[in-house]
């Protein structure tokens, strides 16, 4: 049931994506002939009012598609509705649209918990272990995801990201050191050694934590309380996700390591799920963020590679050849089916060696 809830979830921060291009396009008056979501050969496919919608093999992402890319449209080249037909500024909009759909969908996601469920209470003691990866420190050790640590080398956590702080600061400081730690896990306390690895002169231990939220909520004292926790919240879920996209560049051999595909983000949106509604709204706002941030990077296939396209065309006065860009976009879908194959055999194998180590 978690994991038809995360998949859930997946599809429709997807549609909610592609329903973004697809509004801003039309609400201008712009031609639209397809909204897909997936890739590849049809499984369902319908046609309204001359938009083909479809369900399709692959489902790792979506379009929107216009008549400006059919070879055998009716519609003469020069029609002024044609997406490239339209000023600079009309076809940006509907390139952002997208990004700005799941930007507003994460904060509308929120704030509608923060109004109809409450603000969380405060966490209970103690760091919450999401995912452990493979061969790291942390599976050397013991860890596994859903264990409970109350404490390092003796000294309490505390709670909350205070406590998350607290851990990651002692393992960043203790390469090749022991730290004592206690952990919980099915109700019963025991003491572990965890030994980070030494990378770049900081410690490693290769999990992902978060803080142990027990899923209880409180009424808030006002609106002004609410509009303050609920954009709190959404920076710093944003701000965090641009910083874990830009280590990509600034830190590529240890970020590229913590990158997931399809398989892992199913898995951990399960895992937080299980929590309950509020893990639910954190998965879907978390995931909803990550969309808008990937597909904002300047790379073929995704609306930042589009958008430096259409930059790149308003600096020189005239659009790029089109050979060019065919050229650009081909290469990002080859990228993109590459690398999304990579990561999922990476993560169905990542999964069957961590359920070896927890015993399932």
């Amino acid at each position: 049931m978690n994991v038809f809830a995360a998949l859930t979830v997946l599809a429709l921060l997807i549609i909610i994506h592609e329903a973004g291009h697809f509004l801003a396009a039309t609400a201008q008056g712009i031609r639209v002939n397809g909204f897909s979501i997936g890739f590849g050969p049809a499984l369902i496919k319908r046609q309204r009012r001359g938009v083909t919608y479809a369900l399709r093999v692959l489902p790792l992402g979506g379009f929107v598609s216009f008549p400006d890319d059919d070879e055998n449209s009716e519609i003469p080249p020069d029609d002024p509705d044609l997406l490239r037909n339209r000023p600079i500024r009309q076809r940006a909009l509907v390139i952002c649209a997208g990004v700005m759909a799941n930007l507003l969908l994460a904060w509308l996601v929120l704030m509608g918990q923060a109004v109809m469920i409450g603000l969380p209470s405060q966490p209970d003691p103690g760091v919450i272990v999401v995912a452990v990866q493979p061969g790291e420190a942390a599976a050397a050790a013991g860890l596994a995801a859903g264990d409970r640590i109350l404490s390092v080398d003796g000294n309490e956590l505390g709670r909350g990201q205070e406590a998350i702080q607290a851990l990651v600061s002692q393992i960043k400081e203790s390469p090749g050191s022991k730290i004592h730690l206690d952990r919980v896990r099915s109700g019963q306390r025991s003491k572990i050694v965890l030994i980070p690895a030494e990378q770049q002169g900081n410690g490693r231990v290769g999990a992902q934590l978060q803080a142990n939220v027990t899923g209880k909520t409180r009424r808030a004292q006002g609106p002004g309380e609410v509009l303050n926790h609920v954009d709190s919240q959404f920076i710093s879920l944003l701000s965090r996700t641009v910083k874990g996209y830009s280590g990509l560049i600034t830190d590529f051999a240890t970020t590229a390591q913590q990158v997931s595909g399809p398989v892992k983000i199913v898995e951990m949106g399960a895992q937080l799920t299980s929590q309950g509604s509020s893990g639910l709204v954190l998965f879907a706002a978390l995931l909803s963020i990550n969309l808008a941030v990937l597909n904002a990077i300047p790379l073929p296939l995704l609306d930042g590679g589009q958008l430096l396209l259409l930059l790149l065309e308003g600096v020189r006065g005239r659009p790029i050849p089109e050979r060019i860009q065919m050229a650009f976009m081909q290469s990002g879908f080859f990228l993109l089916v590459g690398l999304s194959v990579v990561l999922i055999v990476r993560d169905t194998t990542q999964l069957s060696v961590v359920q070896q180590l927890i015993g399932h």
